[in-house]
């Protein structure tokens, strides 16, 4: 089916892009280390992204080298990575133990405002990530031991039945972690941050990771 003209959102005019330019004026990329700007981006982005200021895209590939890419939540980030969790037997949970190495890209649509990054990943600690099971709801627990992620799920009513039965196990007891849910940090090599400019003249400020440290570029937008 065709879609209609008029459906497709129009490229911006001057008007638009000069309605956003006085803001994006500043000069932002004021930091000799990547950690440390991303702090300051995602501090803003903290108190300016409506939903989920953590949310970032997750690229994994398979053993065959396919790609794949879905949407996880940043839970702790430190010079030593970024870290996210997940169940181990779920697809990416897969595909890093047959590739451990990994994407993320951050978009905060408003502030106009991109970071991508790639690395090497690592499991947590275990005290890392009972640490982290702990501190989540009850239900969520719960659902971790209930959840066969990312395998075939005959219905609703099964998930349905498989919580109660799950609740039902742990009473009111303590719901430990399982051994088959825990989490990754990835290490980056490379960092990309990417702002908006009028006319699509974008600021792109790169960091590649050296033995001696840190080197940055500008690249074309």
């Amino acid at each position: 089916m065709t879609r209609k003209t008029s459906e497709i959102p129009r490229s911006p005019s001057a008007e638009d892009y000069q309605a956003t330019a006085d803001a994006n004026a500043a000069e932002i990329f004021d930091r000799d280390d990547p950690f440390a700007l991303f702090a300051d981006w995602f501090a803003d982005a903290k108190l300016r992204e409506p939903n989920d200021p953590n949310a970032m895209a997750l690229a994994t590939a398979d053993k065959t080298g396919l790609p794949d890419v879905r949407m996880v939540l940043l839970k702790d980030f430190d010079a030593d990575g970024f870290v996210f969790y997940t169940n181990l037997e779920s697809a990416k949970g897969l595909q890093i133990g047959a590739n451990p190495q990994a994407a993320l890209c951050f978009h905060w649509k408003s502030l106009r405002r991109q970071v991508r990054l790639r690395g090497g990943v690592t499991p947590v600690t275990s005290e890392e990530a009972d640490a982290y099971f702990a501190s989540r709801a009850r239900d969520s627990r719960i659902g971790a031991w209930a959840s066969k992620q990312s395998r075939p799920l005959e219905s609703r009513f099964a998930l349905e039945k498989a919580v109660a039965k799950t609740a039902a196990r742990f009473g009111v007891g303590s719901v430990p972690r399982p051994d088959h849910w825990s989490g990754f940090r990835l290490n980056p090599v490379h960092f990309e941050f990417w702002r908006d400019r009028p006319f699509r003249l974008h600021d792109r400020l790169v960091f590649d990771r050296q033995d001696a440290g840190w080197t940055t570029n500008r690249l074309y937008p």
